[in-house]
C-alpha cells in the first residue's frame, strides 16, 4: 500500500520545481475570461478571441447548434454563437471544452483511468446543471462546469502514477490514492487558474458525505448528489440505503430513494451534455 503523505510529498515536490506541470489553461479561455469581466466587452469582441483558437471555434459553433442551445436559426459564425449563448455561458463553455483538451492520456497504461475520470465528470456535470434549474440562486452552466472540474485534481496524480508500478498494476490501489488526494491537489489548481472560491470548495469538497455549508445550497451540494447518483452501481459507491443520511440531499430538495435519471425530460438533457463533450 502506497504511503499517501509520502506520495503527496513527492507529488507537490515535483509540482514546486516544475518536474510534473499542473494543467494550465490556454491563452485564448484567459482572453475570454478577462474581455467576459469587462462590462463594456461585447459579442464581437468576445468571438474575436475565440476565432485564434480553430478547434475551439469549431467546438462553440457545435454547442451554439446542439439540442441544448439551439434555436430556430442555424447559427454558422462565432458572433452569433456568442451572441445566443451570452458571454457568461461563452466563459464557462470555453472552460469546459478546454477541460477535453486536458483529460488526455500520454501513456496507454493510464488511458483507461483517464478517459474514466472524464466520462465520469461529463455525465456528473450534467446531472449537476439538471440540479442546478430548482434553485434560481445557481447557475446552471457554472453547475456544469463545477462538475466537469470537481475531479482535475486527479489529472496529476495519474501523471505521477506512472512511476509507480505498484498504482499501475493496482486499480483499486490506485483509485484510494486519487480520491485521497484528488481535492487537496484539485484545490491548488483551481487556484492557480484563479477560480471563484465557489468553485474551488467543489473540488476540495466532492467527497465529504457530511459537508454542510454555512448557507443554503451551493455547487458542492449539487456535485455531491450528482456523484452519487451518476456512480450508482459502481464498485466503490456509497450504498443507496446510507444516502438518507447525507445532507446534501435534503439541501438539493432530492428524495434519496429517487433515481435522478428518471424524472421526466433529464435523460434527453443529460444525453445532450453526454454528446456535447464525448462525441
Amino acid at each position: 500500500m502506497i504511503d499517501e503523505k509520502a506520495f503527496l510529498e513527492t507529488l507537490n515536490q515535483a509540482i514546486d520545481s516544475n518536474k510534473l506541470t499542473l494543467p494550465t489553461l490556454p491563452e485564448v479561455a484567459l482572453k475570454v475570461r478577462s474581455a467576459v469581466e469587462e462590462e463594456n466587452s461585447s459579442a464581437k469582441q468576445v468571438a474575436d478571441i475565440i476565432a485564434t483558437d480553430t478547434a475551439l471555434s469549431a467546438r462553440m459553433l457545435q454547442v451554439a447548434n446542439s439540442p441544448l442551445y439551439r434555436g430556430r436559426v442555424q447559427i454558422d459564425n462565432l458572433q452569433m454563437a456568442v451572441s445566443r449563448l451570452g458571454v457568461r455561458l461563452v466563459r464557462s463553455l470555453v472552460v469546459s471544452l478546454i477541460m477535453q483538451q486536458i483529460f488526455q492520456a500520454t501513456d496507454d497504461l493510464l488511458d483507461k483511468k483517464f478517459r474514466q475520470v472524464w466520462e465520469e465528470s461529463v455525465q456528473i456535470a450534467a446531472l449537476s446543471r439538471v440540479l442546478a434549474g430548482g434553485h434560481d440562486h445557481l447557475d446552471k452552466d457554472q453547475a456544469m462546469l463545477a462538475g466537469l472540474i470537481h475531479n482535475i485534481g486527479a489529472l496529476p496524480i495519474l501523471a505521477m502514477a506512472e512511476n509507480y508500478d505498484e498504482l499501475l498494476e493496482d486499480s483499486k490501489e490506485l483509485d484510494r490514492v486519487v480520491d485521497a488526494l484528488s481535492p487537496e491537489i484539485g484545490s491548488r489548481i483551481l487556484k492557480v487558474w484563479d477560480f471563484p472560491p465557489a468553485l474551488i470548495k467543489v473540488t476540495e469538497h466532492f467527497l465529504d458525505l457530511g459537508y454542510e455549508s454555512e448557507s443554503g445550497v451551493d455547487y458542492v451540494d449539487l456535485v455531491l448528489v450528482a456523484r452519487l447518483e451518476a456512480l450508482v452501481g459502481n464498485e466503490n459507491s456509497v450504498p443507496m440505503e446510507e444516502w438518507i443520511n447525507i445532507p446534501a440531499f435534503t439541501k438539493v430538495g432530492v428524495e434519496p430513494e429517487i433515481n435522478i435519471i428518471d424524472i421526466e425530460g433529464v435523460a434527453d438533457d443529460v444525453q445532450n451534455i453526454e454528446v456535447m463533450f464525448l462525441s
